[in-house]
């Protein structure tokens, strides 16, 4: 059970009912054309209006994420100079390596921090999943996706991505770690973005002891890290993963759902990768 990346649209009728759709858009374009004169003074209208509130957003502190006065906006940090964090791994530096590097084994999580399966997978075997990499078990590579950002609109998956890149480049893997089971803890309802707000991520990283310092601030509200979560986005893209979570040990996927579409128990994911870590 994932969060799939793409959504296929419905096929369409038969071709009586092509034809009849057909004519119908015929007849409401014919409408829509007389009413264009109508319609731009309108948008013409509307556009005014909505470069005021623009203003008054921006002069009331809000940012493009939402974020507070002094952020950079999305569209300037896009075309920022690329700035890996530290501690990143993997040849095109886009990977986030947590337990022993030396591993025998490898663990590959792919998630997306708006994914509602993901956090039910994090609450239910997320402990465990960790427990097992500091035991030396495996070692866990985190490839992140935003895909739900173009899903369902908003950008909460972009911008908590950055936070964590800032997390990760302040502290190590294990202040990444933290912050992403902060992010889980605290995941909004799917539809609601609540993440797109960086005031908020930035709350949200005061729950890690130790990871708000002024220079992660600075990197957080300067979005340092906007153009490395487009290309670790770009590489999750590449990937072939059509959805999260997706679990894969030693590049075998592991499915950590019953038929039910619910998590597997701590117990069973144990034994899971036992399994699967012997039959190599």
């Amino acid at each position: 059970m994932t969060s799939n990346k793409n959504q296929r649209p419905q096929q369409p009728g038969d071709a009586r009912e092509r034809l009849r759709n057909a004519r119908v858009a015929e007849q409401d374009r014919k409408q829509r054309l007389r009413r264009v004169g109508i319609a731009a003074s309108v948008a013409a209208a509307i556009a005014v209006v909505a470069v005021g509130a623009v203003v008054v957003s921006n002069l009331g502190g809000s940012g493009s994420s939402g974020s507070g006065g002094g952020t950079v906006s999305a569209d300037k940090a896009a075309k920022q100079q690329l700035v890996v964090p530290a501690h990143v791994s993997s040849s095109d530096n886009t990977v986030i390596v947590y337990g022993d590097p030396n591993a025998k084994h490898t663990l590959d999580v792919y998630e997306d921090f708006r994914c509602p399966i993901c956090d039910k997978l994090e609450k239910t075997d997320g402990p465990t999943i960790q427990q097992l990499a500091d035991n030396g078990t495996y070692k866990i590579q985190y490839h992140l996706a935003t895909f739900l950002d173009d899903n369902l609109g908003g950008t909460g998956s972009m911008d908590a991505l950055e936070v964590a890149a800032a997390a990760l480049n302040e502290g190590g893997p294990a202040m990444f770690k933290a912050f992403h089971d902060v992010l889980y803890a605290n995941q909004p309802a799917e539809t609601t973005d609540g993440f797109g707000n960086l005031n908020h991520l930035l709350d949200l990283a005061k729950k890690v002891p130790g990871l708000v310092t002024p220079q992660f601030t600075k990197e957080v509200q300067d979005r340092v890290f906007a153009p490395w979560a487009q290309k670790v986005t770009d590489a999750f893209n590449a990937s072939g993963v059509q959805g999260t979570p997706t679990l894969k040990l030693d590049g075998k996927a592991v499915n950590v759902f019953d038929n039910q579409g619910n998590p597997i128990t701590p117990a069973q994911y144990t034994a899971l990768i036992q399994q699967t870590a012997g039959a190599k």
